[in-house]
C-alpha cells in the first residue's frame, strides 16, 4: 500500500493507526471489484437510468460570440442531484455494498456530495450521516434541506471557520469510532490514499465521454479544457480523459475570493506550500509555522484549504496550469451564462467560466475551449443576490 497512491511526491496516507487496516480493506476491496463484471455492469446501469449519463456536451453560441472563440459546456449540471458528485457517490456506494457496509458518512462544503450521498444512501437504504459546518450550513440551506428530506441525518460541525476542512475533520474523528459497518464516503480527489485514486476512477466518466463528444461534434480534441478546483474531484475526472493529449491545454481555476482583488491570493496551488492535511501530503495554505489558513471564497463547494495530491503533481510536472478567479469574477460569470444562455452554473463552476470569459477577444475564433460545468446554481441565487445587495450597499 505505501508504494500506491503517490502522484510524485504527492499523496500516501499519513492517518491514525486505526484507520490504517480500514484504508487497506477499501483499497483492497476496489482493486477488487472496480473491474469485476458485475460491479461494472451494475454502476453502468446506474449511471445511465438514474444518474442521466452521458451528460451532453453544448456549443454555447451566444457566450462563444461574446468571447469571440467556441465554448462548449459539459452539462454535468444536468445529472440527478444537479453536479457531478452522484458519479462517485453511485460508484462509492455502490462499493460499500458489495463489501458489506451497512451505514455510510460523508462530509460537504457546498451541500452538492452530501445531497448525492444522501440520495444514494435512500438508493441502497443505509443509514446516512452527512457533516457540514455551520457555515455552509447556513449559506446551503437549500441542500440541507434536500438531504433531510432523503432520510440522512446532517450533523452541524462548529470547530474551525465551519466550513469544509471542519467537516472532514469531525467526519474523520467520527469514523474511526465505527469503522467496522461504516463506510466513509469521501467526496473529492484528495484525502489519504486510496481515495484520491477512487474518486479520480469514478469521475473519469467526465473525462472520457467529453473526449467522445467532442471528436463527435468537432471532428478534433479540444484545445482548452477548463475546469474548477477545490479538492479537485471534477477536474480530475475531465482532466484524466486528456493527460495524455500532450496538444490539450488543462486549466484549473481555483478560489481566489475577495483578497485577489487586493493583490493577495487565498487560492492553494497558486500560493500554498507543501504539508500535509486530512491524510494526504500536498500544496495547503499555511503560515509560515505551519498552521494551516483560512480560506475565502464567495463558493462554499471551493472553501478548502488543500487540493488533491494528483493536481500538485500535474502542477509540478507543467502538464496542467493553475488560476484563480476573484469572487467579484466569478458573480459576473455566474450572470453573464445566465443572461446569455438561459443556464444557471454553480457559484464553483462560474470560477471556470470566469477564467474562459476574461480571455474574450484573446484567441482565434476557431478555438475549442471545453468547460466543465459541474453543477447547477439553484443553491446558489441566494448568496448572489445577498452579494450583490452587499456591494450596492457599499457603493
Amino acid at each position: 500500500m505505501k508504494n500506491r497512491g503517490r502522484f510524485g511526491d504527492f499523496g500516501g496516507f499519513y492517518v491514525p493507526e486505526v484507520l490504517i487496516p480500514v484504508l487497506e480493506e477499501l483499497e483492497a476491496a476496489f482493486y477488487q471489484f472496480h473491474e469485476d463484471e458485475r460491479f461494472v455492469a451494475e454502476l453502468g446501469r446506474l449511471l445511465r437510468d438514474y444518474a442521466g449519463r452521458p451528460s451532453p456536451l453544448y456549443h454555447a453560441k451566444r457566450l462563444s460570440e461574446h468571447v469571440g472563440f467556441q465554448v462548449y459546456l459539459k452539462r454535468e449540471d444536468c445529472l440527478h442531484g444537479g453536479a457531478h458528485k452522484v458519479n462517485n457517490t453511485l460508484g462509492q456506494g455502490l462499493l460499500a455494498k458489495y463489501m458489506g457496509k451497512t451505514k455510510l458518512i460523508a462530509e460537504t462544503g457546498a451541500g452538492q456530495h452530501g445531497l448525492a450521498t444522501a440520495m444514494v444512501g435512500a438508493l441502497l437504504g443505509m443509514e446516512t450521516k452527512i457533516f457540514m459546518g455551520v457555515t455552509d450550513i447556513e449559506r446551503q440551506s437549500v441542500n440541507v434541506h434536500k438531504m433531510r428530506l432523503h432520510g440522512a441525518q446532517v450533523i452541524g460541525v462548529e470547530g474551525g471557520t465551519g466550513t469544509l476542512k471542519d467537516a472532514i475533520n469531525d467526519a474523520l474523528r467520527y469514523w474511526t469510532g465505527y469503522v467496522t459497518d461504516t463506510f466513509y464516503l469521501f467526496g473529492s480527489a484528495c484525502g489519504p490514499h486510496p481515495y484520491p485514486t477512487i474518486v479520480r476512477h469514478f469521475q473519469s466518466c467526465i473525462g472520457t465521454e467529453t473526449r467522445r463528444q467532442s471528436l463527435e461534434q468537432c471532428g478534433r480534441l479540444p484545445d482548452v479544457v477548463v475546469a474548477c478546483v477545490g479538492g479537485g474531484s471534477n477536474a480530475i475526472g475531465m482532466f484524466s480523459g486528456f493527460i495524455a493529449d500532450e496538444a490539450v491545454k488543462l486549466v484549473g481555476v481555483e478560489a481566489g475570493g475577495r483578497s485577489l482583488a487586493q493583490g493577495r491570493h487565498a487560492a492553494t496551488l497558486v500560493a500554498g506550500r507543501v504539508g500535509v492535511l486530512h491524510g494526504a501530503k500536498a500544496y495547503l495554505l499555511q503560515d509560515e509555522e505551519g498552521q494551516v489558513n483560512e480560506t475565502e471564497s464567495v463558493s462554499a463547494g471551493l472553501d478548502y484549504p488543500a487540493v488533491g495530491p494528483e493536481h500538485c503533481y500535474l502542477k509540478d510536472a507543467g502538464r496542467a496550469q493553475y488560476v484563480a478567479a476573484g469572487d467579484e469574477m466569478v458573480l459576473d460569470a455566474f450572470e453573464r451564462l445566465a443572461k446569455l444562455e438561459g443556464i444557471l452554473p454553480a457559484l464553483e463552476s462560474s470560477h471556470a467560466l470566469a477564467y474562459v470569459i476574461d480571455l474574450k477577444g484573446q484567441l482565434d475564433g476557431d478555438t475549442v475551449v471545453v468547460v466543465n460545468l459541474s453543477g447547477r446554481g439553484d443553491k446558489d441565487v441566494g448568496i448572489v443576490e445577498k452579494c450583490r445587495r452587499d456591494n450596492l450597499g457599499q457603493a
